[in-house]
């Protein structure tokens, strides 16, 4: 017991990293696309790079509950890596799931995947933030696995298993291989939640095909909201500049809400950071703030979870204009970060549940 306790406050540590990086690359890529040509696509530098990310990634990945099975789902951007917990059959892992290529046959069919086999109740889809892809899940996985059944993917043009092989040329193309993903799956509606950059994707995806979302839950979603604050910026200048290490370890913890050596730590979590961080390039579209008419459009239940303390979410100004616009519920998580749900985990886990129980159709 108290070795997970201690395991799962090094997570929550270097998710607080993560949210650091995110701000950073938002930053970057808003100045990079000033000068850039035609987009090209998030790729790894080279093999022996990928090498040692998925050396990294599968260490992170057997610290989480065993999936199912797991799916290599073609899209018009590239191929998804999406792991499944089916609810109905537990006990029946595929011995495959963590091997070279994923599930393979299983990933454009998805057999066996969809909500249907656990009656009314539908089935929870989970965006990842940057970087972190589908083991930053781990805190919460535990909380659902065996209610309902559970899909956690790698962002396509991001770093993870799932490969990108079409630019992005507007962040709605994100939207695009969601629904060609849920589509490749099987999953005709879904509760779908969000972290981050993955609550922007959520978002813009349920604009654009409300019919496939049962509900929609956003965790300290970035810039969909609000702008990100200008004190990130600032920071975020450490992390571009020809600086001393030291000044970037202290903008990365000013950032994410933790300190300098909380950054320097490293963990199995921190080491697949670094390494997508040094091997991945990644070409993907910043997110823009939505408009009232576009929020006011959205139809299904919203709830909003926001940070109180570094959030890069717009805090209580982000929270105030969700509730102005109708959305509940709208939280404010007292003592928690952009990394909310990790630190939130324990409550989340039963919240979330009931919330999806309510709007199972």
């Amino acid at each position: 017991m108290k070795d997970r306790a201690e395991r799962g406050i090094r997570r929550r540590r270097v998710l607080l990293v993560l949210a650091a990086l995110a701000v950073a690359w938002l930053v970057v890529d808003k100045a990079v696309s000033v000068v850039a040509s035609d987009p090209g696509v998030g790729h790894w530098r080279s093999r022996d790079g990928f090498e040692d990310y998925r050396s990294a990634y599968e260490e992170v990945m057997a610290t989480l509950p065993e999936p199912t099975r797991a799916h290599d789902v073609t899209t018009e951007y590239g191929t998804v890596r999406v792991y499944e917990w089916t609810a109905s059959d537990q006990g029946e892992r595929d011995e495959d799931a963590h091997g070279e290529g994923g599930a393979g046959e299983e990933g454009a069919a998805g057999e066996g995947a969809g909500g249907e086999e656990d009656g009314d109740r539908l089935p929870v889809v989970l965006l990842p933030g940057i970087s972190s892809g589908a083991p930053m899940w781990g805190e919460n996985l535990t909380h659902w696995i065996g209610h309902r059944t559970l899909y956690a993917m790698d962002a396509v043009g991001d770093a993870g298993m799932s490969t990108q092989s079409v630019p992005f040329t507007s962040f709605d193309d994100q939207a695009a291989w969601v629904e060609q993903m849920l589509a490749g799956l099987d999953v005709e509606r879904a509760h779908m939640v969000g972290h981050s950059f993955g609550g922007a994707i959520a978002a813009t995806h349920a604009l654009a095909h409300p019919g496939r979302v049962a509900s929609l839950t956003l965790l300290e979603p970035v810039m969909v909201l609000q702008g990100l604050p200008a004190s990130t910026y600032l920071w975020s200048s450490l992390l571009v500049l020809p600086v001393p290490q030291s000044w970037k370890d202290r903008g990365l913890a000013e950032i994410g809400g933790t300190t300098v050596e909380e950054v320097r730590e490293r963990t199995p979590m921190s080491v697949m950071i670094d390494e997508g961080s040094e091997h991945y390039a990644a070409v993907m579209p910043v997110p823009r703030t939505l408009t009232d008419q576009e929020w006011e459009s959205l139809e299904m239940p919203v709830r909003v979870d926001i940070a109180d303390d570094k959030s890069l979410a717009g805090g209580e100004e982000a929270a105030q204009r969700a509730r102005d616009l109708g959305k509940e519920p709208v939280t404010v998580w007292p003592r928690t970060t952009h990394s909310l749900p990790m630190q939130a985990a324990e409550e989340l886990g039963s919240e979330l549940e009931r919330y999806w129980s309510e709007h199972d159709r």
